[in-house]
């Protein structure tokens, strides 16, 4: 059965749709109108070997918050949807990327339990047109929306396009892992409850 789905959100400050295939080979389709953004998510992509599709219209003249969030919110939504009942996935995955002179490490838990523990150091400001500090909206709306407990650390790092770039790739690779059908569990749900 496909591992995929697609989720389209629409409010007053943001249209967006979102396809995922867990099963893929990285290839992105993306328009956010940030451009910065798109790069990380193509990087996602890539290191978690999704199929990824993102389209985004939202308030841009305001600023980045709402297309940023709410593409998290909507990826998390279709991550969620893709996975159904979760049976037969490794269910925990972590990598450490490093990128030049940062580092960071992702680890994760598909647990049904969303939330994020971040501690990366991103200083305030913009890379290109992307404000560092939405980053960790992303991932909070992300790791919400998809029932993923996900930890986010930052090892080492100074310069905030390879800090970024590093914890997006680290994700990807994190989610690639977990996602993966482990054959040893003959399609049971990883947990002793029975349900994630």
């Amino acid at each position: 059965m496909a591992r995929e789905a697609t989720i389209t959100r629409t409010t007053a400050e943001t249209d967006i749709a979102v396809t995922v295939n867990l099963d893929g080979t990285g290839r992105a389709d993306l328009s956010t109108g940030i451009g910065f953004f798109d790069h990380m998510l193509s990087a996602f992509a890539r290191h978690s070997r999704m199929d990824l599709a993102v389209s985004v219209a939202g308030d841009l003249e305001v600023d980045g918050h709402h297309s940023v969030e709410d593409a998290g919110i909507v990826l998390g939504q279709a991550l969620g949807a893709a996975l159904g009942d979760k049976a037969g996935i490794a269910r925990f995955g972590s990598a450490f990327v490093p990128m030049d002179e940062a580092l960071v490490l992702a680890a994760l838990d598909i647990s049904g339990r969303g939330q994020l523990h971040w501690a990366v150091e991103v200083p305030f400001g913009m890379v290109g047109d992307f404000d560092t500090q939405l980053a960790r909206e992303f991932f909070i709306a992300l790791a919400a929306n998809a029932g993923i407990t996900l930890h986010m650390r930052q090892l080492a790092g100074d310069n905030v396009h390879h800090i970024l770039e590093a914890a997006f790739k680290a994700c990807g690779r994190a989610l690639r892992e977990a996602v993966a059908i482990d054959g040893a569990l003959a399609g049971e749900v990883p947990s002793t409850k029975g349900v994630l």
